[in-house]
């Protein structure tokens, strides 16, 4: 996907932002709006078309401007995602080219397709140049020793806005080192997206509540209709995810709280088991080969019966076919012999290399936009969801009565209750260098898929995966950002 850069002048459509002022004790000016707490295509990994339109505009927040502790200038270089919700990208461009002008700072911001977050990354942090402020949707705890530690940003933001999530701080600080690798504002949940008329023809009109309620209504659907399920099994984001979910609601887990490899037990065993059944009775070969795109493509398309996914799927439906939008529906985290759990399906990484030019100017900006989250959550339709719950103080009123026209209206209801069934992806320990580079090497759906396609047995893949995963152990702990 070509780079799509945010305009550099433009006018914010929405409501004047108020000035703030104050010197905070770290060096960063405070919002005193926010402390009062004042706010009046193709989904998965893949662009897509927003097409709802909000019940009112009265419903957008008002912005606030939060003016920088020092005077910026020069450029600031932004490198991020196309997010999943197009509106989000039309409004951040705006938003940030907006504080721009107000604060003496020429921005850029170039939107690449998120599978080409990683590598781009990787790339300028190698050269040792390249854009100041980098995001991705997955933990970049592997380059902890190439960014800057944001230790500051998270101390003024709490400061600020109180407590963070802990899902978002396991998500970006190392226990080991003290130090947050990343900063992290939001999040976005990884409920089940089902389709409600075909889990009616096997007598499952609300979805499925377990695992074991999918294998038997998944396997229903398919042997009734044809149509397969769609957890996939391949090197990407959305298996990753799903991977993670199955592994810990059967009591299995990569590492323990305390960073010691664990894997290789009878309960990853009967997940991996599990996994294989599932794949036998209710998918296809597909799911072996699939982008981030394809469980959304599939869904939509009337081609797959549950998902597991962000809400991005559904958004797509309801502004290409308002028909499979209206019959897309939600389930939190499926119940497992042990727990009901499931990954985040985003998590926001911001990251500023040490070789970044304007550091100042990135971490101002983060901060503006922190104390901006109602407009990120409002305009990403939902998805972005904040790691400071009280910057968004209208959320539930957004989840039990949609801006966007969903039907019923209280259809993401249970996206309120979406913390107490998401972790982090290094669960039960921290999302450490270790676990970042775990992820991004996909190693657990790999796992996962060698046994259902009987490439090696349910035992033997698992005990191969944690030979590999005590391998990249081993390296970090020897650096000392690993714990264990």
């Amino acid at each position: 996907m070509a780079e799509r850069r945010a305009p550099r002048g433009g006018t914010t459509p929405h409501s004047p932002r108020t000035d703030s002022a104050g010197i905070s004790r770290r060096g960063f000016l405070s919002s005193t709006a926010l402390a009062a707490g004042a706010y009046g295509a193709l989904a998965g990994c893949a662009s897509e078309s927003s097409g709802p339109q909000a019940k009112s505009t009265g419903d957008a927040p008002k912005e606030v401007f939060t003016a920088p502790a020092k005077k910026l200038s020069g450029s600031l270089s932004i490198l991020m995602w196309s997010h999943f919700v197009p509106r989000h990208d039309k409004w951040f461009d705006t938003f940030v080219s907006d504080w721009g002008k107000k604060v003496g700072v020429d921005v850029r911001v170039d939107h690449i397709n998120t599978v080409d977050v990683p590598r781009r990354a990787a790339s300028e942090i190698q050269a040792g140049r390249g854009h100041d402020l980098i995001q991705h949707i997955a933990p970049f705890s592997q380059y902890e020793p190439s960014v800057l530690d944001m230790t500051d940003v998270v101390q003024e933001a709490t400061r600020r806005w109180g407590q963070q999530l802990e899902l978002c701080r396991k998500s970006s600080y190392n226990p080991n080192t003290k130090k947050f690798y990343a900063y992290c504002p939001g999040w976005a949940p990884d409920p089940g997206d089902y389709r409600k008329s075909m889990w009616q023809k096997v007598g499952m009109p609300n979805g499925p509540a377990s695992w074991d309620d999918l294998l038997r209504g998944a396997a229903g659907i398919k042997k009734q209709t044809g149509t397969p399920c769609g957890i996939g099994l391949s090197p990407e984001t959305d298996s990753n995810m799903a991977a993670r979910a199955l592994l810990w609601s059967f009591g299995g887990s990569v590492q323990d709280q305390n960073e010691k490899v664990v894997l290789n037990s009878d309960a990853t065993v009967a997940a991996v088991e599990y996994m294989a059944r599932l794949f036998k009775e209710a998918e296809t070969s597909e799911v072996f080969s699939w982008t981030p795109a394809s469980n959304n493509q599939a869904l939509i398309a009337g081609k797959s019966s549950y998902i597991l996914n962000s809400i991005s799927a559904w958004r797509t439906a309801m502004g290409a076919n308002r028909t499979i939008g209206d019959d897309i529906f939600f389930v939190p985290a499926l119940r497992g012999p042990k727990a009901a759990m499931a990954a985040q399906h985003v998590i926001q990484q911001w990251i500023v290399p040490k070789y970044a030019g304007n550091a100042d100017a990135a971490k101002e900006f983060l901060l503006h936009y922190t104390a901006n989250f109602p407009s990120a959550t409002y305009f990403s339709e939902m998805y972005d969801l904040p790691g400071w719950p009280s910057i968004v103080p209208q959320l539930n009123g957004w989840l039990d009565d949609d801006p966007w026209g969903a039907k019923p209206a209280n259809k993401l209801g249970l996206l309120k209750t979406a913390t107490s069934w998401s972790a982090n992806i290094g669960y039960p320990g921290p999302s450490n260098p270790a676990i970042g580079e775990i992820f991004n090497t996909n190693i657990l759906p790999t796992m996962f898929g060698r046994a259902a396609r009987g490439q090696a047995s349910p035992r033997q893949a698992v005990a191969d995966a944690e030979g590999d995963i005590k391998k990249i152990f081993e390296n970090w702990r020897g650096r000392g950002l690993v714990g264990g």
